[in-house]
């Protein structure tokens, strides 16, 4: 009895373990829904004018319209990718506004494009406050004597183009910025791998309850054939 028994105990804590980690993942995924829902909310609402002074944290995706001239400087290039497009760039230029200078990422070109001209004069942008996280382990360090850059990152940009340290990353822009599309932000690049995570400890639940029902099948064979 005790050979059936202990294995038993065993098998149905394991079930029981790896069941509640699946479910612990189904409720962080309803979680999440609810963070990016309310993200997109805050990113597509009515733009307001540009705060004295964002918070990093508060005023993120805070969506704002704001007037002023594009500065003559080169934009930087923020190599990306986009889907059924390829390779690129994000342009970031210096805006320059009634609340000083801040970072405008205009939007994506095509590596083998030239860079084109910004619109002369003011321009109107509406956009959102953003202070991307476009780092990780494997990116590379940003070339900035050759302007080949592979993350956004704010302070090291607003230095080089002597800028507040404030990203507005644009919707849109009166009169157009032409031969540039706009990447505006949204939510999709905040992670949202709950559901695989619930699938994968559900599975590894199933198959521990077969192999501890075969193992117990095992075990009451002699028995019966005695």
């Amino acid at each position: 009895m005790q050979r059936i028994l202990v294995p038993l105990i065993f098998g149905l804590a394991g079930v029981a373990v790896l069941v509640g980690l699946g479910t612990w993942q189904v409720q962080r995924l309803e979680w999440k829904r609810g963070i990016l829902n309310d993200i997109e909310a805050r990113i597509a609402a009515d733009p307001v004018t540009l705060p004295a002074d964002p918070d990093p944290e508060a005023d993120r995706y805070l969506p704002v319209r704001v007037t002023g001239r594009i500065g003559d400087q080169d934009p930087l290039r923020v190599l990306v990718s986009q889907k059924q497009v390829g390779a690129g760039y994000r342009l970031i230029s210096a805006l320059d506004t009634d609340q000083g200078r801040v970072l405008l990422d205009r939007g994506f070109i095509r590596v083998a494009d030239a860079i084109p001209p910004a619109p002369g004069g003011p321009v109107t942008v509406t956009g959102n406050l953003h202070w991307p996280d476009d780092r990780n382990s494997s990116t590379p360090e940003n070339d900035v004597a050759g302007n080949t850059w592979f993350a956004r990152d704010v302070a090291q940009m607003a230095g080089v183009l002597n800028t507040r340290p404030l990203l507005v990353v644009v919707r849109s822009v009166s009169p157009a910025d032409k031969g540039v599309t706009p990447l505006p932000v949204d939510s999709s690049g905040i992670p949202n791998d709950h559901l695989e995570y619930a699938i994968t400890w559900y599975s590894l639940a199933l198959i521990w309850a077969a192999m501890t029902g075969y193992f117990l099948w095992r075990n009451r064979r002699p028995k019966a054939e005695g």
